[in-house]
C-alpha cells in the first residue's frame, strides 16, 4: 500500500515565497486572536481568508502544468497580498491589539520573494516565446 502523498510533488514547499507566506498567515491568525470578539465575523475573518488564500494561489500555481498557469495564480496571490497590507492598516489605524511588526515583516518578505517569482517566471515565458 502506497503511502498518503507518495508520487505527489509538492514543489511548493521549495518555493522561499510559499515558505514566507506560510509565516505570515500564521502571524496572521497570531495577530487576530487579540482582536475584539465583535470582530470574529468581520475583519479577522476577512483576513484570514486573505492570508490563507497567499501560500494556497502559490501552491496551486506551482502545481500546475505551464508557466503561464504558474504566472495567472502568482498574480492573484499578489492581490491577496494587498488585500491583506490594506487590513493590517486598518486594523492598526483602529488601534487593534497585536503584533503587527512581525506581522509587517512577513508581509514584506513575502511581498519580495513573490515578486521576485513573479518577475523570474515572466522572464522565463519571454524566453519561451522570442
Amino acid at each position: 500500500m502506497k503511502s498518503e502523498g507518495a508520487g505527489y510533488n509538492r514543489r511548493h514547499h521549495d518555493l522561499k515565497a510559499w515558505q514566507e507566506s506560510m509565516k505570515l498567515a500564521e502571524a496572521v491568525y497570531k495577530l487576530t486572536s487579540g482582536f475584539p470578539s465583535e470582530e470574529r465575523f468581520g475583519l479577522t475573518s476577512q483576513m484570514r481568508r486573505a492570508a490563507v488564500s497567499i501560500p494556497s494561489n502559490i501552491a496551486e500555481g506551482a502545481a500546475r502544468a505551464s508557466k503561464k498557469e504558474l504566472l495567472h495564480f502568482l498574480i492573484i496571490a499578489r492581490g491577496s497580498l494587498s488585500e491583506l497590507d490594506t487590513q493590517i492598516t486598518l486594523a492598526k489605524n483602529l488601534n487593534f491589539p497585536g503584533a503587527t511588526a512581525t506581522t509587517e515583516q512577513h508581509l514584506d518578505q513575502t511581498s519580495r520573494l513573490l515578486s521576485g517569482l513573479i518577475n523570474a517566471t515572466r522572464a522565463d515565458l519571454g524566453s519561451l516565446h522570442p
